[in-house]
C-alpha cells in the first residue's frame, strides 16, 4: 500500500508551487559558478542538480539559545550550530531548505564508517563536516547543519541522554532556522544571528544511532518547519534500550554515556546531572518519570514530519523492537512512512547498499523539502534485504497478507527437542530448563536437536515449502520458578543452512575496503570519498530470527518488578521484535524459550528452575497467509537440504553487544569499522 498522506497536516502540491519551483530551478542556472554543470529548465522539476560551488560555500557557526540552564551557571545554554551552504542562493536572495544531524559525537567519538569528526581553522571558522550530506547536497542547493548536543564539543549545558536537553537541543534549532529562536555570532556574545535571510525553515532531520534518535525525539515535539526525519538504527524509547520487559540489559543505566561524550569542560560541570540521570533510571527495571521523559512513541500523535526508518534486523545494539514500537505508533496516526530493513547489524545504509541510498535519499529530500513530485511517495514502503545484497520490495509493511497465527508448543521425544506446531499440548504437559548464564542464543540454537538443561526447544517438521514471517511476534509462558527471581528469553530460529551478514563479526555485516569513491564535491579539509565496503558473509547452520527478552517478576505491572513465589505459576506474554524472515522448504522453524541470554541480557540475582506449562504457552507469529500458510507448510513432502559446508556458527558467536566498551554511542570495537556509531 502507497503510503498514506496526511490531509489535515500537509497539502498536496499545487500548480503554483510547481511554478514557484520550476521559477527557482530556472533561476539557478542564472547563477551557476564557472565549469558546473547547469540544471535543466523544466516546469516540473524531478531532481535537484548540483549548481552550486561547494568551494565557495559559506561556512559559518552559530550559538543557539536552547532556553534552558542544564549545567546551573545562571544564563541559558547556547548549542553550537555549524553550517555550510551555498553562496550563490543567498546572494539572489533565495532561500534554500537544511539538512540537519544533531549529535554528540562530533568532538568525542567520530561520525561514520571512518570515525570523521568536525575540524576548525585557526579563527574556529567549520572546515570539515563529518559524512557525505554537505558534499553532496550543498551543491545541490540544500544547507547542512551540523548541531552539537548541549555539553559536547562547543555546546553549553549537560548530555542528559535522550532526556529534555538532548531533544532541545535540536528543536531550538529548528525553532531558530523558522525565526523563532535566539542565535547568536559566539558563544557568549550579544551580536545576533539570523537563518530567515536564507532559510525556507523547512527542515529535514537524519543521523544514525544518537543522532537518529534525536531526530526520532524532535519530531515527537510536533515542532513547525521539520518536514521529515530520517532515522537510522535509531532508539524511540530509552527504556527499551537498556531493559526489556523489566529485564536488564547490559550495563543498564544511561548515566555513563553522558559522562562518555561531555566535552572536557562539561565533565567538570556535569555531575549534578548525571547523579539525577543515575537516580532517576534504576537498574531494577521499575518505569519511572525519567523514563516517560525518553519515551518519544507515547508523543507520536504529534509528528508532523515523514518518517523514513532504516534498521538492521540483527543489530543488537539497537535492538529491532526500537522500531517496530515506533513505526506501529506512527502507522496509528496516519504518519507517511518507509522503511529499509536490513541483514546487518548495527550499520549505515551508506555502508551496506550505498549507490541505492545516495539515490534514495536524494529524491527523499527533493520531494519532502524542495516540493518536488518525483513519485517517491507513492513507490514500495518497504524495502527488505532477503541475502546478502539481494533486496526485495513490498507495498506495505508488515506484509498486507501477514496474520497472526497462534503455534502450539508440545513435548517431543524424550532425547530430543519439543514439537512446534498447531496441536495443543495435553494438559499437564511441561518442560523444564534451569538458567545458565554462560550459554546464549547461538548456543541454544547449536543445541536444538539434544535435550539440553538450559533450555526448552520446540521445532516444525521439515517445511515443504517457503513460510514468511513478517511483523512482531509475542510468546505466551505459564512458568513456575524455584526461585525469587527469574528473566526470560524467547528466540525465534530459522534451522538450516544459509549464507548470511556475519553481524556478529567486526564490522557487524561489512567489510571496509581500501578503495574509494566520490560522492559530491571536494575541498582541501573536507572529501567527498569515501572508502568502500562488501557485505562479510557467514555459512551457518541456523540463523536467529527474532528475539525478546523479560523479567518473570513484572507478570502483573510490566513496569515495576515484584518478587516471585517459588513454586507458583506466573503467566507472562514477551514482546519478540520485528522482522521480514523467510524460512525456506527444507528448513524448520523453531521456537527456544531460555533464561539469561549470554551477552544481550543481565542474569537474575538467583539461579532459578523453570517449569513451563505447555499447555498454556503459545506463539503468535505474524505469518503471510496465516494458519493456511502454515498447515500447507507443515504438510507434504519437504525437499533434502545439504548439510552446510562450513562450521554451523558465526564467525565469531560473541555478539556486538559484548564487546568491551559503550555500544551507544561508542566507537566501537574496531576503529575502521565504525558500525557502532
Amino acid at each position: 500500500m502507497p503510503m498514506r498522506k496526511r490531509r489535515t497536516r500537509g497539502a498536496r502540491l499545487t500548480y503554483g508551487t510547481l511554478v514557484s519551483a520550476a521559477t527557482a530551478a530556472l533561476f539557478a542556472t542564472l547563477v551557476t559558478p564557472a565549469g558546473a554543470r547547469p540544471e535543466p529548465v523544466s516546469p516540473f522539476p524531478r531532481e535537484s542538480r548540483p549548481v552550486h560551488s561547494y568551494a565557495d560555500a559559506v561556512r559559518e557557526s552559530v550559538w543557539v539559545d536552547t532556553g534552558l540552564d542544564g549545567d546551573g551557571d545562571g544564563r541559558a545554554d547556547r548549542v553550537a550550530v555549524d553550517i555550510v551552504r551555498p553562496r550563490e542562493p543567498a546572494a539572489a536572495g533565495r532561500k534554500i531548505p537544511v539538512i540537519m544531524d544533531a549529535s554528540p559525537y562530533y568532538s568525542c567519538c567520530g561520525r561514520g564508517n571512518e570515525g570523521q569528526k568536525k575540524t576548525y581553522d585557526a579563527d574556529g571558522n567549520p572546515v570539515q563536516f563529518p559524512l557525505f550530506y554537505d558534499n553532496y547536497f550543498v551543491p545541490r542547493g540544500y544547507a547542512f547543519v551540523a548541531v552539537d548536543l548541549a555539553g559536547t564539543n562547543r555546546s553549553d549545558g549537560c548530555d542528559d541522554v535522550g532526556g529534555r536537553s538532548d531533544v532541545q537541543s535540536a528543536k531550538a534549532v529548528v525553532d531558530w532556522l523558522n525565526g523563532r529562536a535566539r542565535g547568536y555570532t559566539s558563544r557568549t556574545g550579544g551580536t545576533p544571528a539570523r537563518a530567515t535571510a536564507w532559510s525556507t525553515g523547512n527542515v529535514g532531520m537524519i543521523g544514525k544511532s544518537w543522532d537518529g534518535t534525536i531526530a526520532n525525539g524532535v519530531a515527537a515535539t510536533g515542532v513547525e518547519g521539520l518536514k521529515t526525519i530520517v532515522p537510522i538504527a535509531a532508539i524511540s524509547s530509552w527504556y527499551d534500550y537498556f531493559h526489556s520487559q523489566g529485564a536488564p540489559l547490559y550495563d543498564a543505566n544511561p548515566s555513563w554515556l553522558s559522562a562518555y561524550v561531555n566535552s572536557p569542560e562539561a565533565q567538570g560541570r556535569c555531575g549534578a546531572v548525571q547523579d539525577r540521570v543515575t537516580a532517576g533510571t534504576p537498574y531494577s527495571g521499575d518505569w519511572t518519570p525519567a523514563w516517560t521523559e525518553r519515551d518519544y512513541v507515547k508523543d507520536a500523535g504529534k509528528v508532523r514530519a515523514s518518517v523514513f526508518v532504516v534498521h538492521g534486523q540483527q543489530d543488537l545494539n539497537v535492538r529491532a523492537g526500537q522500531f517496530g514500537r515506533w513505526w506501529d505508533a506512527l502507522a496509528a496516526h496516519g504518519v507517511e512512512r518507509k522503511i529499509w530493513l536490513s541483514q546487518t547489524g548495527h550499520v549505515d545504509p551508506f555502508d551496506f547498499r550505498r549507490a541505492d541510498w545516495v539515490r534514495t535519499l536524494h529524491r527523499w529530500f527533493d520531494h519532502y523539502l524542495l516540493g518536488y513530485d518525483n513519485g517517491v511517495d507513492r513507490e514500495p514502503v518497504a524495502d527488505i534485504e532477503r541475502a546478502p545484497d539481494v533486496w526485495a520490495t513490498d507495498r506495505q509493511w508488515p506484509a498486507r497478507a501477514a496474520t497472526t497465527t497462534t503455534l502450539r508448543l508440545a513435548p517431543g521425544p524424550a532425547s530430543g527437542p519439543g514439537v512446534l506446531g498447531r496441536a495443543a499440548a495435553a494438559p499437564g504437559s511441561t518442560a523444564t530448563f534451569t538458567d545458565d548464564p554462560h550459554l546464549g542464543e547461538l548456543d541454544w540454537a547449536a543445541r536444538i536437536d539434544g535435550a539440553t538443561p538450559e533450555k526448552a526447544g520446540f521445532v516444525t517438521r521439515p517445511l515443504s515449502r517457503d513460510l514468511r514471517i513478517s511483523g512482531s511476534s509475542k510468546v505466551a509462558v505459564t512458568a513456575t520458578p524455584t526461585t525469587s527471581t527469574a528473566h526470560l528469553s524467547a528466540v525465534l530460529v530459522d534451522l538450516g543452512p544459509d549464507t548470511i551478514r556475519d553481524y556478529a563479526a567486526d564490522g557487524e555485516g561489512i567489510t571496509t575496503l581500501t578503495d574509494r569513491t566520490c560522492w559530491g564535491a571536494s575541498t582541501p579539509g573536507d572529501s567527498a570519498c569515501f572508502k568502500e565496503t562488501a557485505a562479510r558473509t557467514a555459512d551457518v547452520a541456523y540463523t536467529v530470527v527474532s528475539r525478546g527478552w523479560a523479567d518473570l517478576g513484572t507478570w502483573a505491572d510490566p513496569r515495576r518488578e515484584r518478587p516471585l513465589t517459588p513454586g507458583r505459576a506466573y503467566a507472562l506474554t514477551l514482546d519478540l521484535a520485528p522482522t521480514d524472515h523467510v524460512v525456506p522448504a527444507g528448513h524448520r522453524l523453531a521456537l527456544i524459550v531460555g533464561g539469561t541470554d549470554k551477552d544481550l541480557l543481565d542474569p537474575p540475582s538467583t539461579t532459578p528452575t523453570l517449569t513451563l506449562d505447555l499447555a498454556r504457552t503459545w506463539a503468535k507469529l505474524p505469518l503471510v497467509g496465516g494458519a493456511g500458510a502454515f498447515d500447507r507448510a507443515t504438510t507434504g513432502a519437504a525437499p533434502v537440504v545439504p548439510p552446510p559446508t562450513a562450521a554451523p556458527s558465526l564467525s565469531d558467536p560473541v555478539p556486538p553487544a559484548a564487546v568491551t566498551g559503550p555500544r551507544l554511542p561508542g566507537p566501537g570495537a574496531v576503529a575502521d569499522s565504525g558500525a557502532a556509531r
